[in-house]
Parts: C-alpha cells; structure tokens; sequence
C-alpha cells in the first residue's frame, strides 16, 4: 500500500436522537448523530416507533382518504349513469 494517501481511521463517537451513546472506528471526523441505532430501532428492540420528521405519514394518510373518496364518487357516478340507461 501507498503511504500518505489513505483516510485516517480513528475512534468517533456515535449520538442517537435517542440518547444513546457509543465509541467506534470511522474516517469520518468528529461526532456522528444518528437518527435510529441498535436501542431503539424495532427490528432489535420488538417495538414499533414511528418517526415522522416531515409530516410524510399524514400526507400519505391524506391521500389514500382522498384516493379512496375519489373512487366512492366515480362508482357512485357509475352507478347512476346505469341505471339511466336503464330507465
């Protein structure tokens, strides 16, 4: 290997959102704040935690309501063109 042209590879200190703390090795420089880590991420813990940063559930459940009442109309409007004919 060439000399002086590898990153350095030192200890970094991982943050989680939720306040866990724990050493390891990186070529990043300074802290790491991570969102979700091993204590409380639910694949590890068992839990289900629901972390909506940007409101990206409540748009999704806005427009699956709003998909859903569309389809009530057009088969309600479906519906009475039917039965016009008929009529």
């Amino acid at each position: 290997m060439k000399a002086a042209i590898h990153p350095s590879y030192e200890e970094v200190n991982v943050v989680c959102a939720c306040g866990s703390q724990f050493r390891t090795r990186s070529t990043h420089r300074g802290d790491l704040r991570v969102e979700i880590c091993s204590s409380c991420h639910p694949f590890f813990t068992g839990r289900q935690k629901l972390i909506d940063t940007e409101g990206r559930v409540d748009r999704f459940q806005k427009k699956a309501a709003k998909a859903k009442e569309l389809q009530a109309q057009m088969k309600a409007a479906a519906e009475a063109k039917s039965s016009k004919k008929v009529q």
